[in-house]
């Protein structure tokens, strides 16, 4: 009986190391094959396009990128997002500044006037139907005006095109919104 014990334990002890080997196995060449498959895995994840970002995220972002170098006085990082032909209408009673270059020299001459500027941009609504793109929001600017504080808000309207893959700016319509006192006392005027 002692016997029958002994090799009954026996058995026991190989089944049990046995299997234990056999788990050690089958883990370590799953976890090998693993580790193979893995630089596969990311390998093809390499060749798989990125997930598109939607049109209006990238116009979004686009106009943010713009708007900070347009504060920094960064005319090369606003000229990325900006066509050559692209026209500007303020709301000063005069033509449309027509071209990139032109508009710059504008830039520069008003920028000389300020010191530092803060522009904050809200409801911000984007639109688009093919190539075409538009976009509308609301500002407001501070900043020092020849020393002195200088604060005015407004309203842009922005028409895009898509070239290539970018999103150009190809007409930037900006026009200052006057307080409805300031509106009375122009209309009270003879």
């Amino acid at each position: 009986m002692r016997e029958e014990r002994w090799e009954s334990a026996y058995v026991r002890y190989c089944v049990c190391f046995v299997a234990g080997v056999l788990s050690f196995t089958l883990a370590s060449s799953v976890s090998s094959e693993q580790k193979k498959q893995k630089p596969a895995a990311a390998d093809r994840s390499d060749e798989l396009p990125a997930m598109p970002v939607p049109v209006a995220d990238e116009i979004d972002h686009d106009i943010g990128e713009m708007l900070g170098a347009f504060q920094v006085g960064n005319v090369e990082a606003m000229h990325k997002y900006y066509a050559e032909n692209v026209t500007f209408v303020s709301s000063a009673y005069e033509p449309p500044v027509v071209g990139w270059q032109n508009y710059v020299a504008v830039y520069e001459r008003e920028r000389a006037a300020f010191q530092g500027m803060q522009l904050i941009r809200r409801n911000t609504y984007i639109f688009n139907h093919g190539d075409v793109a538009w976009a509308s929001y609301q500002w407001d600017f501070e900043s020092a005006l020849n020393g002195k504080p200088f604060s005015v808000r407004g309203q842009t309207t922005l028409i895009l095109t898509k070239l290539g893959e970018n999103w150009l700016i190809v007409h930037n319509h900006t026009s200052e919104i006057r307080p409805a006192a300031q509106l009375t006392q122009a209309q009270q005027r003879p």
